[in-house]
């Protein structure tokens, strides 16, 4: 599958979904949310094969909630952060670094801003009046868009050259959280998630040789945090009849 065909089969299926989330409105719970979170993002690809803590960078987001039901959240959400990774972390079974890294010495450094939509599943009934303590944990899946301004220094044996790009792509946010009720408005939020990012431009290096640059690998990154967030509840009136509006006259 081609990268046009696959968008254009993502945006089919967003818009199916999104019908049915129209149609959950008609029985939507009366509640939403509106918070803010603090937490940090990393990156996954050529000059970071696997997820590192030392390539987290601080990142932060603002979302809202709107739960259609007991069990599905409809989320808004934007976030910003920094990317960092370099080839000189990456290192062997030796705890010297990897001789292709060594040798492309590459460093990227950036900021990313990601604006999506994103569908939650709750596993318990966050709202439930039989409860005294909220509680939740849930999964999340979505589709976003990304900006990711980034520029990239080659200071090895390979060259010595630096490249400025802003790549402008689509992800998949995936991953899972747990929500905490601290009062009657107040909820405390944890989560951790893994966007796919469909494209291998993220750090630039993919626009190099392939002796440097692996091109059928494409680039992740991550988000964690902590979030607090107000809940709005909606009260609705009871529908007052034509014919008791009549009677009460």
């Amino acid at each position: 599958m081609t990268q046009d065909s696959f968008f254009k089969t993502l945006l089919i299926c967003a818009l199916q979904v999104g019908s049915v989330f129209f149609a959950l409105t008609a029985h939507a719970q009366n509640t939403s949310e509106l918070g803010i979170g603090l937490g940090a993002l990393s990156y996954k690809g050529e000059l970071a094969p696997e997820y590192r803590i030392a390539n987290n960078r601080p990142a932060l987001s603002a979302f809202y909630r709107k739960d259609v039901s007991k069990a599905v959240t409809l989320r808004g959400n934007i976030m910003a952060g920094l990317l960092r990774a370099d080839d000189r972390q990456v290192q062997g079974l030796n705890g010297n670094t990897m001789p292709l890294n060594q040798y492309r010495s590459a460093n990227v450094k950036g900021s990313l801003y990601e604006l999506g939509g994103i569908l939650e599943y709750n596993f318990f009934d966050y709202y439930s009046k039989q409860v005294k303590t909220r509680f939740t944990p849930f999964a999340f899946i979505g589709v976003a868009g990304f900006l990711a301004p980034v520029r990239t220094q080659f200071t090895g044996s390979y060259t010595s050259s630096e490249q400025k790009n802003t790549l402008i792509g689509l992800a998949v946010p995936m991953g899972i959280g747990l929500k905490l009720g601290l009062s009657t408005h107040w909820n405390l939020g944890a989560e951790i998630g893994a966007r796919k990012a469909f494209s291998d431009q993220l750090d630039n290096v993919s626009r190099q040789s392939d002796l440097v640059a692996n091109r059928h690998d494409q680039d992740w990154y991550y988000y964690g945090g902590l979030s607090i967030s107000y809940t709005f509840y909606k009260i609705r009136c009871p529908e007052v009849s034509k014919g008791e509006g009549k009677a009460g006259r």
